[in-house]
Parts: C-alpha cells; sequence; structure tokens
C-alpha cells in the first residue's frame, strides 16, 4: 500500500470525509453499459470533474436504497444540462439504475483553487456579514442563482428577523474575508 493509506477490513465502506459537499444526484442511467446521468448542483460542476471519488449517499425518498459508500469514476463529462459519467464496478443498465436518487458528494479538499475573486457557495455559508458601519446583518444561510448573479440570504441573529437579500455584486459586497470568515458589505437592515 502506499504511504499514508490503510486498508479497510474485508466488507468495510469507506468512511466519507468530514469536509465532503454535496455536488450533485444520480437521475438514473445514462445507455446500456452502466453509465448514469447526474443533475449537478453547479452551474460550472468542476467539483465533480476533479476528483475521480464520489461518495454517494442513497437517496432520502427511497429509505431502502442500497448504494456503494464510495465509486471510483472512470470518465465525466457535461452533456446537455446535465452531466453523464461511467464508474468502476458499474457495468450494466440495472446496476446504473439502481443508484438512481442518491447523492453526490466530493471532498471539498479536491475541489480546484478558485480564483482571488471567486467563491464557492459552500464557502460563503455560514459567513459573518457585518455593514460599513460595523453593524452584523447576521450570517449567510444560502445563496440564490438569478442568473445575472447570486443573491446572499442572510439570517439576522434575532430569530423573528426577516431573511435579508443582498445582491453578491461589487456594488454591494466590499469583501470577502475568507480568514477572518466574515462578508463586509454596503448594505443596511432595512433595504
Amino acid at each position: 500500500m502506499p504511504d499514508g493509506v490503510t486498508a479497510l477490513p474485508a466488507g468495510a465502506e469507506p468512511a466519507k470525509p468530514s469536509d465532503a459537499v454535496e455536488v450533485a444526484r444520480v437521475l438514473g442511467a445514462w445507455g446500456v453499459k452502466g453509465g448514469i446521468k447526474l443533475q449537478p448542483f453547479s452551474s460550472d460542476p468542476k467539483a465533480l470533474f476533479s476528483s475521480k471519488r464520489w461518495f454517494l449517499e442513497p437517496s432520502p425518498a427511497k429509505l431502502a436504497q442500497r448504494v456503494p459508500a464510495l465509486v471510483r469514476v472512470k470518465s465525466a463529462r457535461e452533456q446537455g444540462d446535465g452531466i453523464v459519467a461511467t464508474l468502476h464496478d458499474v457495468d450494466d443498465r440495472d446496476a446504473a439504475e439502481a443508484l438512481a436518487g442518491a447523492r453526490v458528494f466530493v471532498s471539498r479538499a479536491s475541489f480546484p483553487t478558485p480564483a482571488d475573486d471567486e467563491f464557492y457557495w459552500v464557502d460563503l455559508i455560514g459567513l459573518a456579514v457585518t455593514n460599513r458601519e460595523g453593524l452584523s446583518l447576521g450570517a449567510v444561510v444560502g445563496l440564490i442563482e438569478t442568473g445575472p448573479h447570486c443573491v446572499l440570504r442572510v439570517q439576522p441573529a434575532e430569530a423573528d428577523a426577516d431573511e435579508v437579500l443582498i445582491p453578491f455584486v461589487a456594488a454591494y459586497v466590499d469583501r470577502v474575508d475568507r480568514e477572518g470568515r466574515a462578508i463586509h458589505v454596503d448594505w443596511q437592515p432595512d433595504y
């Protein structure tokens, strides 16, 4: 075995890494030789292509579904608005169809490094949002894709406060401090 790699006991499933991020869902079989079609959760599915190991979890809608915890990717490419892939040990349509609905995860460590002014959504969620006056607006709980740009969904600390929506554009976002886990904005809570 290579240095740093330990063998799993026979029959043991590899554990999903603690930094795993859900990046897609298996839609079903593609072709007759075991290919699968996936719905990526990003318009730019670099994370799917950056790793040759995908971690799977059963569909929440299929409680009895059994899927391998780890699959090794032979090939993956864009096909229309989805992704098609072939996997090691998935050699026929029936095996591929059995994966339909499965959730696909990739280790965050294997994502390509973004440019200085690019961010993965997963890296923005949880960051504190503060305006120019130093007023805390809350924390990012999600993002909305609107086409031309994304919008930050910020939940104030007060439980009864409404969510604040801030366009994620240079006109309103002064800077993202990854190390300080904060986003500094030109925004007021009553906008």
